[in-house]
């Protein structure tokens, strides 16, 4: 790791102390980030018209505007006419629109409603599911076109099951698990059979009587949907269905067409998820042809965004995997063969930016230079010339032009707030853009915040940003928050500007700090795999070094640890007061996973394999198992109709706590799912600004809050 970007905090101590040369205090909506004071609104860099011209949005109208690389001539931004072209959901029905035309109305079923309505690469078909069936239109004369019939409340054509949905495909499908074909022939879709699924039951107490609603979720060493992948031709007709067996124990990825669409990239991996393969599938005749095979012993991501990219050579594709103990890529001929690795090393790639065929180039995005920055590279298909294109200790966002030639980058640190250039392919600064840094900023006094590292006993450097109070005295003790979240492969700590949301507490004397413990990414997947079968062990291992490396500090209060997270973070928090009692004083846990056989199977058994076969790593692995060890106080929250992590972890915890005659703090927010209601955030926020004025800082919250 380098520590070139770490400051020692003694020079962090005496930059604070020459704080006293500024003049302006932040204001209370200032210090809370509701109000502008040391940034200033910048246009955001939405990416490229073509090569020559980037786009930028105006943040004050919305309007898009096109911006000459050269000159800098700005002028209103209109997308291609095969662009214009929108189907959208309205009133249950699907409606189109043509530009500024009017909408059209396609569907007219004001009883059932569609759902992901997805134009075809040739803007001729909408296709959509209604009730658990996939359909598709034709939009030049609303011809309705049905390819299944056999959707029930627990067979879904085109529609996922729970557990892909949240875990697989992800949530920003919409549920959606139906591909076209690039010449608009075909479509691919998943066929899901719940039947075997238990059901959990969410109890809504809306209205008189209540509801409920039920979902197919299977927990850990559950069964799971038996999965059929299907294709049907765009007019209709019989299914072909894929060469794979329903009745295995398996999961299917995200599915790629080829460019010429001949076939269907599909993903497949076993129940422990430890064999990762890809197989060719001929849409035609539903053939598999096995085109990669990887095996890990801990686990493999199903990785539902950039795992392959193919190439339009119609030849090669780029690979994504961890398989060295760190994420790189590699080029493959269409048969599977390995022409060569394209990086490598012990650092981690992070995103595919362009790949420029003539040149046989790509760029890229790592965690090279440090593992809580991101820069952007360019390296030969051969794995020779690699470069670093962006500069300094910053992270940077990037959009690459379409021909490869230009980039722009928003980039920023923790002291830097974000500011944007364009560069040229050989890192070549070209101009400056925008910087949202207000012209007074120097004069402000604000709370500086540090990226530092906190060693542990056997030779890790733990990455951690710490926001120090805006007049720290180090002679006396501060209370501190310590926000997590904890998950496998699942960091926040980065190099960024934080913004001005944590200055109130900086004001008011906290220290604030976050810490990502040894399987959090920055150590590659060789750090992350040490999760495996023990979920809860080595994040409290970290976190409770980083809490003795606090409280041995003279400016840190030995009674006055708070640590706080949402979701995994909730679990932690949750473990932290119970299992690590002794280093942690208080917790506000949000949506807490409390015992691992209460989550769903893909995520939970890729780390911690099947409760049936093992039982100690669950059971090690449970807050439940902890619950004696509890002091301090501990608030937890939950929304009740919490889909993902089901209210039943805090009800069991609550129950343990109460048997035990424990105190504790209880808020259940009623209609919630596993983020907060909006209505419910302005009572949230209160709630948990009380808890901090009331144990950390010992005095009555101001009315003004």
């Amino acid at each position: 790791m380098n520590k070139k970007l770490y400051l020692t905090l003694g020079t962090a101590l005496l930059f604070i102390a020459f704080a006293g040369a500024q003049t302006k205090r932040l204001d209370l909506e200032q210090s809370l980030g509701l109000k502008p004071s040391l940034t200033k609104p910048i246009n955001p860099i939405e990416g490229w018209a073509d090569a020559a011209h980037y786009i930028e949005r105006d943040v004050k109208t919305g309007q898009q505007y096109e911006v000459h690389i050269r000159t800098g001539a700005r002028r209103p931004y209109t997308p291609p006419p095969s662009a214009a072209i929108e189907a959208f959901m309205e009133d249950g029905d699907i409606y189109i629109r043509r530009g500024e035309n009017d909408k059209v109305q396609l569907t007219h079923s004001p009883d059932v409603e569609e759902k992901n309505p997805t134009l075809s690469p040739d803007n001729q078909y909408v296709a959509f599911t209604r009730n658990n069936d996939l359909y598709a239109i034709k939009i030049a004369d609303g011809h309705e076109i049905r390819y299944t019939h056999d959707g029930t409340d627990v067979i879904y054509n085109g529609w996922a099951s729970w557990v892909y949905f949240e875990e697989i495909l992800g949530r920003p499908s919409r549920y959606k698990a139906f591909w076209w074909s690039p010449d608009s022939k075909t479509l691919a879709f998943m066929r899901f059979d719940d039947t075997q699924v238990p059901m959990f039951p969410i109890y809504g107490s809306a209205g008189q009587h209540g509801y409920l609603e039920q979902t197919r979720y299977p927990k850990a060493g559950d069964p799971n949907p038996e999965v059929k992948v299907g294709f049907v031709p765009v007019g209709g007709g019989d299914i072909v269905w894929a060469a794979f067996n329903e009745k295995d124990d398996q999961y299917f990825g995200e599915p790629y067409w080829s460019f010429d669409s001949s076939n269907l990239m599909v993903q497949w991996m076993n129940r422990d998820q430890t064999n990762l393969k890809f197989y060719a599938v001929d849409p035609k005749t539903g053939a598999k042809k096995e085109i990669y095979d990887e095996k890990q012993e801990a686990w493999i991501d199903l990785s539902h965004s950039e795992r392959i990219t193919y190439l339009k050579d119609n030849q090669h594709y780029i690979l994504k995997s961890d398989k060295t103990g760190w994420a790189h890529y590699y080029l493959y001929r269409l048969d599977g063969t390995l022409v060569n690795p394209i990086t490598s090393g012990r650092w981690q790639v992070t995103a595919l930016e362009l790949v420029d065929e003539k040149n046989k180039v790509i760029y890229f995005s790592a965690r090279k230079e440090h593992s809580a920055t991101v820069d952007l590279y360019r390296v030969d298909y051969n794995g020779k010339n690699l470069k670093r294109l962006t500069f300094g200790d910053y992270t940077h966002q990037v959009k690459v032009a379409p021909d490869g030639r230009h980039f722009i980058t928003t980039y920023s640190n923790v002291s830097t707030p974000p500011k944007v250039a364009l560069l040229d392919n050989k890192g070549k600064l070209i101009r400056e853009l925008a910087d949202s840094k207000v012209d007074d900023f120097d004069d402000y006094i604000y709370a500086k915040t540090e990226l530092i590292t906190i060693p542990t006993p056997d030779g890790y450097q733990l990455p951690a940003t710490i926001t120090w109070p805006t007049d720290f005295d180090q002679t006396k003790p501060h209370p501190v928050i310590f926000s997590i979240y904890g998950g496998p492969d699942a960091g926040t700590v980065r190099n960024t500007w934080k913004g001005t949301a944590n200055q109130h507490w900086a004001n008011e004397g906290i220290i604030q700090i976050s810490v990502d413990h040894r399987a959090s990414g920055h150590f590659g997947k060789e750090g992350v795999a040490l999760m495996h079968r023990k979920l809860g062990y080595w994040e409290m291992e970290d976190y409770i070094t980083a809490a003795q490396w606090l409280k041995s500090k003279p400016w840190v209060a030995n009674d006055k640890l708070l640590i706080t997270g949402h979701s995994y973070g909730g679990y932690m928090t949750c473990l932290a007061l119970t299992k690590g009692a002794d280093y942690f004083d208080y917790g506000i846990a949000g949506a807490p996973v409390t015992s691992w056989e209460l989550y769903d199977t893909h995520y939970t058994e890729r780390f911690m394999d099947t409760p049936q076969d093992n039982p100690d790593g669950y059971r090690q692995g449970s807050v439940l198992t902890y619950v004696d060890n509890y002091k301090g106080v501990l608030r937890i929250m939950h929304g009740d109709m919490d889909d993902n992590v089901h209210m039943q972890n805090t009800i069991q915890l609550v129950d343990a706590l109460t048997d035990r005659d424990k105190p504790f703090e209880l808020m259940i927010y009623p209609g919630s799912r596993h983020g907060f209601a909006r209505e419910k955030s302005g009572y949230d926020r209160k709630e948990r600004y009380r808890f901090y004025y009331q144990y950390l800082l010992e005095k009555p919250m101001p009315e003004e809050l």
